[in-house]
């Protein structure tokens, strides 16, 4: 079946050894030129596409390609000299077309920065962060060291009480009771401000 005939409904194309209509006065047929173009020219098209679009639309574009090609070709008094510069441009003129709908949409999207609502941080909570960062280091520094470093051993390495039991030789009963001391003078230190 012919391009011609696959887009437009037309009956099949006259085979290779039938004899050429009488108005077509020797010349080949635009419907057999459009059926040879197309097969010369589809795979070139679909590397042009390929490399550009997403897998799924080439075919859709290939497609168009010839569909905007035939149409030309139907409504001109006479054949396109260079079909295949032609359909070049056609190609082009559709991945042209494809991306400024792209930008459009985007910009019908985007939202101006005047018209967000920016929020500055909160100074008072910075501050209080940061003051309650300070008591907290401050209160750290008057553990033991022994105890300071089980302590952040446990919550902020995340070690469990049995590997700092042993990696310090102690029990995990010895580890338990220094986590607590250090909980109970933090909760002291940081409440009685």
């Amino acid at each position: 079946m012919s391009v011609r005939s696959f887009l437009f409904g037309l009956s099949p194309r006259l085979a290779d050894g039938d004899p050429l209509p009488p108005e077509s006065g020797g010349r080949v047929s635009p419907t057999r030129a459009l059926d040879d173009i197309y097969r010369r020219e589809t795979p070139r098209l679909l590397r042009f596409f390929h490399r550009r679009v997403p897998r799924e639309d080439v075919h859709d574009l290939v497609q168009e390609s010839f569909l905007k090609l035939a149409h030309a070709e139907a409504v001109r008094d006479e054949p396109i000299e260079e079909p295949e510069a032609y359909l070049n441009r056609i190609a082009t003129n559709l991945l042209r077309n494809r991306a400024k709908s792209a930008a459009q949409k985007a910009m019908a999207r985007s939202v101006p920065v005047e018209d967000v609502n920016l929020t500055a941080p909160d100074l008072v909570a910075t501050l209080e962060a940061r003051d309650l960062i300070n008591r907290t280091e401050a209160a750290l520094k008057r553990l033991s060291p022994k105890t300071k470093d089980i302590f952040l051993a446990h919550r902020i390495d995340g070690l469990t009480y049995k590997e700092i039991a042993a990696r310090l030789g102690m029990t995990e009963k010895g580890v338990e009771s220094c986590i607590s001391k250090a909980i109970a003078h933090l909760d002291r230190s940081l409440r009685s401000r």
